[in-house]
């Protein structure tokens, strides 16, 4: 590849690359699949095989001098984050590793020098002759590909070198900001068959439909002390390149990032629509029973619809938060049960459900975007029937997260089990946006009931923000819709009237409360009534009382003493 001089003819295209690489598979993102890779005049393209390559079916394309990629050497992986993108690959030899961060490299560059002749092309169109040093322009890259090849294996031979790698994964930063919305997938969701016109059906059908659910007044607040600060300052750029493909759990980040609740208070968020539960305890029918339970799942997340420029605090080991709804008629207590890796355990009881789960989130931040993997399975008895259904949950993921158009879309399957009964199961799949498509093809979520044998009971869908209809019930119905916000919520972190309530200290609750409830947190308290500086130095001063404790457990852990009376 030269720089070549200012006609954009002069710039040689790198050689092709093709081959097939391992892939991280969409749904449920676990396990990796085969896949046929072309890298082409700076544009990676992959197929299912090599034939629906030469056929031109392509699966998923981008724009590689737009992405951030990130690559570990130990695992022969390569992962490229395009904002809007975002593909994970692995090589199946260290050569052929070598060989596709070369080329990947060289691609960048080319379309870098692409980009710099077409600009110094405009500005002389635009400006007086002699006011641009086309020269200047031109040369901005070095010539020939063994300038990229030294590079490559100067990284690849090198181990840890500060400057480049952050425990061994090596970070090689995008030529441009924005991504390219190419990448394709089916029009058919996968188990469910369902088509794009009939989502369409279903909004129609949800947005005719009333909520069905108005809560009366509780007496509760509707505001917080507060308006939510500005945080357009803080250099979250700088924190998160330096985080580059680990997890972030371990990260401290500055309090204006965060929102006055924490994850303890997020599980019991999650039973903001409890008379999902109620609803489903009270249904005979079996399969509309689990019509109910998939549409409680799905609305935990619609928490997140308006929550994508905050994140809750995370809890120290030990902390509690209790809450009892007498109006909604459960109680709920959950707990911080381990610090690293972080776990958060919970136990809800209602007259017509029981409700528990223990989740562990691993963040992990790929150069444009934000991807939250929980773990753990939630679990929800009804004592009617004696059901005892079990489901995982989907991947959350923040894209451009350093921009002002990031946005949060929720991906991946959910498989719901009934542990006591074989009669049904239901699938569920958070679709993934399609990136060439509109707004309109976000947020869509498909499912279907399942009898014993496999066929299909019942067909819902909708989006998981907005609603789900199915119309295969006796009477087709919209079953269930989101409350509709405050006023003045985004002044309030997007939060829900529930989510106001979660953090509210009366004087009659104080009392009862033990004193690792979330609500008598100082640094939440703080940042809840605006005193941002504060809440700050409060919560460093937290975080570093929790390490002290942690070096103490440690130590106690590997005394023989210690171990001699656990034990005994």
């Amino acid at each position: 590849m030269h720089s070549g001089g200012d006609n954009p003819q002069d710039i040689t295209t790198p050689g092709i690359c093709e081959g097939y690489l391992l892939k991280r598979r969409k749904w449920p993102l676990k396990g990796w699949h085969k896949r046929y890779f072309v890298l082409e005049a700076g544009i990676l393209r992959y197929s299912k095989n090599q034939q629906d390559v030469s056929r031109g079916r392509v699966q998923g394309s981008l724009d590689v001098s737009l992405a951030v990629m990130s690559i570990n050497k130990k695992s022969n992986r390569i992962d490229l984050d395009a904002g809007d993108i975002l593909y994970h690959m692995k090589a199946k030899s260290h050569e052929l590793f070598y060989i596709w961060v070369t080329k990947l490299q060289a691609h960048r560059l080319f379309k870098k020098n692409e980009a710099a002749h077409v600009h110094s092309g405009f500005i002389q169109t635009l400006a007086p002759a002699g006011m641009v040093d086309s020269a200047g322009v031109s040369g901005v890259l070095p010539s020939a590909n063994t300038a990229v090849n030294s590079k490559v294996s100067a990284w690849l031979q090198q181990s840890h070198n500060p400057d480049i790698c952050v425990q061994g994964i090596c970070h090689i930063f995008p030529v441009g900001t924005f991504a390219v919305k190419n990448d394709f997938h089916s029009l058919l969701f996968p188990f469910t068959n369902i088509t794009v016109s009939a989502t369409r059906k279903y909004r129609a059908s949800i947005s005719r439909t009333p909520n069905s659910v108005v809560h009366k007044s509780t007496g509760r607040r509707t505001t917080l002390p507060a308006h939510c600060p500005d945080n357009s300052h803080v250099g979250l750029m700088a924190i998160l390149y330096n985080n580059i493909g680990k997890d972030l759990a371990r990260v401290s980040m500055p309090a204006a990032l965060n929102e006055p609740v924490n994850l303890l208070q997020r599980l019991c968020e999650e039973l903001e629509y409890s008379e999902l539960l109620d609803t489903a305890n009270n249904t005979q029918d079996p399969y509309q029973r689990m019509v109910y339970i998939a549409a409680f799942a799905i609305s935990g997340y619609s928490t997140a619809t308006f929550r994508n420029r905050y994140k809750p605090f995370n809890p120290v080991l030990g902390e509690t938060y209790e809450c009892i709804r007498e109006d909604r008629g459960f109680r709920l207590i959950s707990e911080q049960v381990c610090h690293h890796p972080p776990i958060s355990a919970c136990h809800a009881d209602s007259d017509n459900f029981s409700f528990w789960q223990d989740q562990r989130w691993k963040n992990k931040f790929w150069g444009k975007s934000l991807e939250i993997l929980p773990t753990g399975m939630v679990n929800v008895t009804l004592p009617r029937y004696g059901d005892h259904y079990e489901w995982n949950k989907v991947v959350t993921c923040i894209h451009n997260v350093l921009s002002q158009q990031r946005y949060l879309e929720h991906y991946g399957e959910v498989t719901i089990r009934n542990l006591k009964s074989n009669d049904c199961t239901c699938k569920i799949t958070f679709v993934k946006s399609r990136y060439w498509g509109s707004d309109t093809n976000k947020n869509e979520v498909q499912g279907m009931v399942l009898d014993q044998s496999g066929s299909v009971i019942h067909r819902f869908g909708g989006l998981w923000h907005e609603g789900i209809f199915c119309d295969t019930l006796p009477t087709p119905k919209c079953v269930w819709k989101p409350n509709p916000q405050p006023k003045d919520y985004m002044l309030y972190y997007g939060f829900s009237t529930f989510a106001m309530e979660l953090n509210e200290l009366t004087p009659d609750l104080k009392p009862f409360l033990p004193s690792t409830d979330s609500r008598l947190r100082p640094d939440q308290r703080m940042l809840e009534e605006g005193k941002v500086d504060e809440a700050d130095r409060k919560k460093d001063e937290i975080e570093e009382i929790q390490r002290e404790r942690r070096k103490e457990l440690t130590k106690k852990v590997y005394s023989p003493g210690y171990r001699k009376i656990i034990t005994n």
